[in-house]
């Protein structure tokens, strides 16, 4: 599916890649490799699993990034230290708690068609 738009919602185990055009929704689901919790509640960012996670964003145009942590700043900062492809698509990220998949294509849809419009408007850049 070529999409153009695509919210990512992770933690340290789990992300829920969602990509979407105006009709479908493609959903997948990646899973950390590591489940390791150190004592004091901080988990270290898992290359391989950010790796994957940039293999199912290949070909999106646009990314927002969510979740509750610090994983979704972790990825992000992979992406730069990295060079992916993927840096340059994130266009945000934002804190949310866990929604569903439907909830988190609705609040991608609306936060796009705002960012869509802003860079149409040359004022608004």
């Amino acid at each position: 599916m070529t999409t153009f738009h695509a919210v990512v919602w992770l933690d340290h185990t789990q992300a829920h890649v969602l990509m979407f055009d105006r009709e479908h929704v493609e959903a997948q689901r990646v899973k950390a490799r590591s489940q390791h919790t150190p004592k004091h509640g901080h988990v270290g960012a898992d290359k391989a699993f950010f790796e994957e996670i940039t293999v199912a964003l290949q070909g999106v145009s646009e990314v927002l990034l969510t979740g509750p942590a610090n994983a979704k700043i972790e990825f992000r900062d992979f992406c730069k230290h990295q060079a992916h492809a993927v840096d340059k698509a994130i266009v945000d990220v934002v804190n949310s708690d866990h929604p569903s998949d439907a909830q988190l294509v609705a609040m991608a849809r609306q936060y796009f068609l705002k960012f869509d419009q802003k860079a149409a408007d040359p004022t608004q850049r």
